[in-house]
């Protein structure tokens, strides 16, 4: 299968604040930019965080696995051990989870470990990865 990169636009209050998660914790690198907006490689993706002067509704729930997921969010699926890596990183740095790293749908088809978190502006982002990848779109 390849996979060809998605473009997701996203709102943010703060071109600074995305700097700092984005860019120092997440560790995304910059590329094209202006006074308004930013690009950003998010894990092979290109993410842009676009300055608004106020955030939309915030996000609705689900109900996935006993947990409240936020509806709308984006994330992406990472190798085992790099989401492992990731999750200590947040932890250490004291992120507030909305959902802590976890595995999901133990023992069932689709196993695989989350965690949810907000950027500073309030997009709900989830990070998952599995164990074996070839579950990820398993039914």
């Amino acid at each position: 299968m390849s996979v060809a990169p998605f473009h997701l636009a996203i709102p943010v209050t703060s071109l600074q604040d995305s700097e700092a998660f984005y860019g120092e914790l997440l560790g995304c690198s910059k590329g094209r930019n202006s006074p308004q907006w930013i690009d950003w490689n998010f894990f092979g993706h290109q993410l842009v965080t676009h300055l608004v002067a106020e955030m939309p509704s915030l996000p609705q729930h689900n109900l996935v696995d006993n947990h409240a997921v936020p509806v709308p969010h984006f994330g992406v699926v990472l190798e085992w051990q790099d989401w492992l890596v990731l999750s200590e990183k947040l932890q250490s740095a004291l992120v507030e989870f909305v959902i802590k790293p976890h595995k999901r749908f133990k023992g069932q088809v689709g196993e695989q470990a989350t965690m949810f978190f907000l950027d500073p502006c309030g997009n709900a982002l989830e990070f998952k990865a599995f164990q074996d990848i070839e579950q990820l779109f398993a039914s």
